[in-house]
């Protein structure tokens, strides 16, 4: 068995984020890392949409990421700390769209080491130089520098090393232009390691350190350190140099203190908190993240609490003195992992969990009536300011990134009977997590919908002058009639446009600079700028068929499979080509391309006929109408459609690369093909296939993003366009439309106008790349797994968090503060404490924005919720007690119960405390589904031992692990009832998969065990396991030999029992049994075989069999925390697996991976990799240069199109 990884959603959860302007542009831009891809994004600064301009995989960790610019330059350059044990600096380079490699020095071992650096990266401000740390021992300093022929050079690494240190922090500090200063959280753990006491473990204090940069004598020297009272997180580096009084802000817990060499003196400010919080008083607070912005005249530092409260913080100096600190709300947004100021006034905020955001800064919050606190006002030692959040007054948010992070749990099923099935996600963390249903498409904005006096045919839309931003008319086409309408503020019906209204369109376009063309069945109309009107009359009895236009030539079809062709002079008149060409067969369909750039015509017209043939026909003045190749087709065409795709823009005026042109033809059974056309010969190769729906499908030429792209529709609207160097053929989530035409105005610069039936619709596509459209149902609190009733197509979901309160609690706790308010008010203020309390208890901020509050450890809270997927309403929500923890679930149908009744039971433990790991009991809850699974009825509660983690129906009774310990209970009338128990599994399961006879259960570090149910002796026997350690998240069951483990170090491996495995064996309660039969280790005597084993790289949380299209191949789907959702496809043929592995070794040698680490062995990061191919390395052919492409085809024996048709085959053959 081999397999083929493919990934089909990359992660969306933000661990880095750096901005500047990295293409060299004046736009600020933002690179971020998602675990083990680097994308840049772009904010549109008039929309505030946030666009990507490139994803790239890098096959390696990314520990740390900068941005950093040489001084004078006007480029930004990227600094990434990777598990490589190199140091990688990229350059963006826009006229190719990617990365470049501009340095690689390798310095340690590959893997995230504790000695190796690459956790920690910190750039001196002026850009001379980095400083790479590592979490213990080592840091390194690289100079930073420009050749003669201004190429960014680096210098070998000078080392400042330090024994028996562990490093919390390290930014570079701003000292302008003296020599390079970085400054280090260091703990000195020397002392402590030596003494058994444990007492100098107490005493060790943390240190800030400044390491110096000698440029002189070319070394580092540690030039001060001093220990600190509180300990710290993080490091603010302050603006020096001109700009400021240099410095550092140390963040600590509760406090915030500014520090500097030299004469200045501490200056110490308190974390305000805020006011009547629900938090545990006792508990520390600490700044998690922070921006700075700076301008010539002024700075200011943004920082966000673990609470996700900004402040927004200020140093007063004199003479280079900093005399106090002032910190002041600002706003309250989700905490974020990093926080980044643009230039153009935009705050991005990658959050921890959940959506990404991008806030405009309205105004900096000078002018309001916050409080503004200060290090300067008087306090005692321990006590703190006080404020209130509010809803959101200096930020207006403009754009939210959608993410998936993390993914908890998933299934795929078909509930909405649709034939494609959906996603159905549990995504987010706390109050901000949700419920996600994904579908494969691109999800469909609503600009416009009207309705039209009857059902029109046809819809297009026309310029009036060849340079116009924007269309003038929309035409729309009736059976007997046509009408135009005008684009303006609003869209009206006007009849002075000079086209015909009483006869129905078969075309229309803009002709020339200022003219118009309509076609109608008797004629051609052309229209003038002013208002002229030339017409051609059809010749007798003939009528005009079929027709196609561009912005300088007609072409028409009579009756009889006559084509005659015009074309526009210099004047601007219509010439008719003296020569007609009558085709072998009626035409049912025509095609011109667009006039390419400064040439006067389209050089080919392409004809569908019925006898099932496309030809390409020239339109070349030395041989116009002659053949020049034709392709036979499956079925008869319904639509043909020529573009040019694959180009892009050249970089400041410079030309980009051309493009390749392409003829789509939709055929009448529902299918598309795309064929290369020969922009010289005009000849048809490399076709590809793809079947879109039941209806002929109909095509149409629409811009996006300033490329041409296709519109095909059959039963569903599909869109092929070429995006981030490939081709995506996405279908639009969105009901079947019947013609269409692209649209372009000032609300709507890149829109399609489309009918359907009687309507006429405006749609704007944006998220252009995006491989699912999402529906997003909030739910309260942490979702931990789901089941879905199949009969009714609901959910029952689990929501579970530690460290919360349940509403019950939390009302309580609101009334107690209240009523301590009043009792500490003296009788005089009796009264106003009255009002504060009744605000306090009114007040309800909502806890998606304002996290909900921490109640301590070992405090949980819970809910059972029922959804109705379809629109996400809960339909039934049963809240389990505070300190309950839900943690298993399953539905389950009861052999001694009737056929139609079906139970769910829900797996809880009372007073968990998870470090050390402790509980008090576990909890079976049974509830049985009422109303048509709409209603939870309570049956009964089973106190068990231990935590009940897992749950899996069984021959009409359940399988339960409590623990450690595997049981079968039966329904009985006031409790579960235990029937068999097996006590061999060793530290604690996570997961029960059941088929037949055997029951397969996951340990949470020791792997996959096999067990046997021996019903006559009433036994569940261990009768095989694995020989691997493995620290399991998720199984799937593949067949009755082989299942799929994932584990948390995001590895993936599939385990097969030998074929001669015999499950029959008996236990032996004498131990008379031989010795040798009795296996390795007290585990079982016969071992699984590993078929399979892949790293993904991020920790995989479901695993499931699927089927993901319509008359697809089934595959393991898989999705992890970072929110990937990807596919483990299986070869069909040997060839295929051959042809695959040769291309994947190709790769590795040729395009090895941007941040140094070697493919090979990050896909073996924890086991070699075994049968596995890795697609997301192989579908990075398309993205490598030409003569690459051509060289590694030509190994193959394939050309490079052959290549690509492959890596196109597989994926559409199992996904999209």
């Amino acid at each position: 068995m081999h397999l083929y990884n493919l990934t089909l959603q990359r992660a969306t959860g933000i661990t880095h984020a750096v901005h500047g302007n990295f293409s060299g542009s004046k736009l600020p831009e933002i690179v971020v890392s998602r675990g083990k891809t680097l994308e840049l994004l772009r904010p549109d600064p008039n929309t505030g949409k946030v666009h990507t301009l490139l994803a790239t995989e890098v096959f390696g960790i990314v520990r740390s990421l900068m941005s950093f610019r040489l001084t004078g330059g006007t480029k930004d350059y990227v600094i990434v700390g990777s598990d490589s044990g190199r140091i990688v600096i990229l350059e963006y380079n826009p006229g190719k769209n990617l990365f470049d490699r501009v340095h690689m020095e390798t310095f340690g071992k590959s893997g995230c080491r504790r000695i190796v650096p690459g956790q920690y990266l910190a750039i001196d401000p002026k850009g001379r130089a980095v400083m790479i740390g590592a979490i213990e021992k080592q840091k390194l300093v690289y100079i930073l520098n420009r050749d003669a022929q201004a190429h960014l050079t680096i210098s070998s690494p000078l080392e400042a090393h330090k024994s028996n240190t562990l490093v919390y922090h390290i930014v570079g500090v701003d000292v302008g232009f003296d020599n390079p200063l970085f400054s280090c959280l260091e703990i000195d753990y020397e002392d402590a390691d030596s003494d058994p006491t444990g007492e100098a473990a107490q005493k060790t204090q943390q240190t800030l350190t400044f390491y110096e940069l000698d440029l002189g004598l070319n070394h580092v020297v540690r030039k001060y350190s001093e220990p600190l009272e509180e300990h710290a997180n993080f490091l603010i580096s302050v603006p020096g140099g001109n700009d400021g009084p240099s410095g550092v802000l140390v963040c600590s817990e509760n406090y915030i203190t500014y520090k500097n060499l030299g004469d200045q003196h501490d200056i110490r400010c308190p974390i305000p908190r805020r006011r009547n919080d629900l938090d545990d008083p006792e508990r520390g607070l600490i700044f998690v993240c922070s921006a700075t912005h700076k301008t010539k005249s002024m700075f200011f530092f943004l920082a966000q609490t673990e609470q996700g409260d900004i402040f927004k913080i200020t140093v007063e100096t004199d003479e280079d003195v900093v005399t106090e600190i002032k910190l002041k709300y600002f706003d309250t947004v989700p905490v974020a992992a990093s926080m980044c100021v643009l230039k153009t006034g935009f705050l991005f905020i990658a959050s921890e969990f959940g959506n990404h955001y991008l806030y405009q800064i309205a105004n900096l919050g000078d002018d309001d009536d916050e409080p503004e606190f200060s290090s300067a006002m008087p306090l005692e030692e321990g006590d703190t300011f006080f404020f209130a959040p509010r809803p959101l007054r200096n930020l207006v948010l403009v754009d939210e990134l959608e993410s998936l992070s993390p993914i908890l749990s998933c299934q795929i099923a078909d509930l909405a009977n649709e034939d494609t099935p959906q996603v159905y996600s549990l995504c987010g963390r706390g109050p901000r997590s949700s419920l996600r249903v994904l579908r494969h498409g691109l999800e469909v904005s609503e600009m416009a919908v009207s309705e039209l006096p009857g059902n029109p045919n046809a819809v297009w839309t026309v310029r009036k002058r060849a340079d116009d931003d924007y269309d003038a008319y929309i035409i729309v086409s009736f059976v007997n009639a046509t009408l135009v309408l005008s684009i303006g503020e609003t869209v009206e019906e006007v009849t002075d446009s000079g086209f015909l209204g009483t006869t129905p369109t078969l075309s229309c376009s803009q002709l020339g600079d200022d003219a118009l063309v309509q076609i109608y069945p008797d004629g051609i109309r052309h229209i003038r700028a002013d208002k002229r009107v030339n017409e051609w009359k059809a010749p007798g009895k003939k009528t005009i068929v079929k027709c196609a236009v561009n912005q300088r030539q007609v072409v028409i079809a009579l009756t009889g499979g006559e084509v005659v062709y015009f074309e526009m002079d210099t004047t601007g008149q219509l010439n008719e080509y003296t020569d007609r060409r009558t085709m072998s067969s009626d035409v049912v369909c025509m095609a011109l391309g667009s006039v390419p750039q400064g040439e006067q015509r389209s050089r080919f017209l392409a004809v569908g006929l019925t006898d099932n043939t496309v030809r390409i026909i020239s339109l070349d003045p030395s041989d116009c109408l002659a053949p020049l190749s034709m392709q036979a087709l499956p079925a008869a065409p319904e639509s043909l459609c020529v573009v040019e795709m694959g180009g892009t823009e050249g970089a400041d005026g410079e030309p980009g690369l051309q493009g390749s042109l392409y003829l789509n033809i939709g055929l009448q059974n529902g299918v598309l093909l795309r064929t290369v056309l020969d922009q010289v010969t005009g000849d048809l190769s490399d076709t590809r296939t793809r079947y879109l729906g039941s209806r002929p499908v109909k095509l149409f030429r629409v811009r996006m993003q300033n490329n041409e792209a296709v519109l095909a529709m059959s039963s569903r609207s599909w869109l092929n366009y070429y995006y981030q160097s490939r081709f995506h053929l996405t279908p639009l989530s969105y009901q079947s439309l019947e013609f269409a035409s692209g649209f372009a105005s000032e609300q709507c610069p890149e829109g399609i106008v489309a009918i359907s039936t009687n309507t006429l619709r405006i749609l704007a596509l944006e998220k252009l790349g995006a491989v699912f459209n999402q529906m997003s149902y909030p739910l309260e609190y942490t979702p931990r797994k789901f089941a879905i009733h199949q009969d009714s197509g609901h959910l029952v979901i689990i929501e579970t968090d530690h460290n919360a309160y349940t509403e019950e609690t939390k009302q309580a706790r609101k009334l107690q503060m209240a009523e301590e308010m009043k009792e500490a008010a003296g009788e005089e203020e009796a009264e106003l404490a009255d009002e504060m309390a009744q605000a306090f208890l009114s007040e309800n901020l909502p806890e998606t924005m304002f996290g909900a509050p921490k109640a301590g450890p070992g405090m949980w809270a819970s809910v059972i919720r029922v959804m109705e997927p379809a629109d996400g309403r809960t339909t039934h929500l049963t809240r389990l007690e505070q300190n309950e923890a839900a943690l298993s679930i399953a539905l389950v149908k009861f052999a001694s119960q009737p056929e139609t009744d079906q139970y769910v039971l829900v797996g809880v433990a009372k007073d968990y405390q998870l470090s050390p790991k402790q509980v008090d009991c576990g909890y079976i809850y049974c509830y049985k589904l009422v109303n048509e699974g709409t209603t939870l009825q309570f049956v009964h509660r089973t106190e068990v031992e231990d935590v009940p983690t897992a749950i899996c129906p069984y021959q009409g009774r359940a399988l339960i692990s409590v623990g450690k310990l595997l049981r079968i209970y039966d329904l009985g009338k006031k409790k579960m009832l235990r029937k068999c128990e097996n006590k061999s599994i060793p530290n604690h399961i996570v997961s029960i998969q059941a088929l037949g006879q055997r029951v397969y259960v996951a340990d949470v570090q020791e792997s996959v065990f096999f067990v046997r149910y021996k019903r006559q002796e009433n036994q569940l026997i261990l009768f095989a396991d694995d020989t691997n350690h493995r620290w399991v998240t998720a199984t799937c069951l593949l067949d009755y030999d082989t299942v799929a483990a994932a584990d948390k170090f995001g590895n993936v491996a599939v385990l097969r029992l030998p074929t001669g495995t015999n499950d029959d064996v008996d236990e032996d309660p004498t131990g008379n049994k031989a010795l040798w039969d009795r296996g390795l280790l007290g585990g079982a005597s016969q071992k699984a075989d590993v078929l399979c084993q892949f790293h993904i790289g991020e920790t995989v949380l479901s695993l499931q069999r699927a089927t993901l299209i319509p008359g697809g191949s089934e595959s393991l789907v898989y999705t992890t925390i970072s929110g990937t959702i990807g596919v483990l496809v299986p070869f069909t043929s040997h060839e295929d697996m051959d042809f695959f592995q040769h291309l994947e070794m190709h790769m590795r040698s040729e395009n090895a991976p941007l941040c140094g680490r070697d493919h090979l062995s990050f896909r073996s990061y924890y086991f070699p990799v075994k049968n596995v191919l890795d697609g997301d390395m192989c579908e990075q052919y398309n993205t490598i240069d030409m003569a690459k492409q051509k060289s590694i085809a030509e190994d193959l024996d394939r050309t490079s199109s052959e290549v690509s048709k492959k890596l196109e085959d597989i994926r559409t053959r199992y996904a999209f």
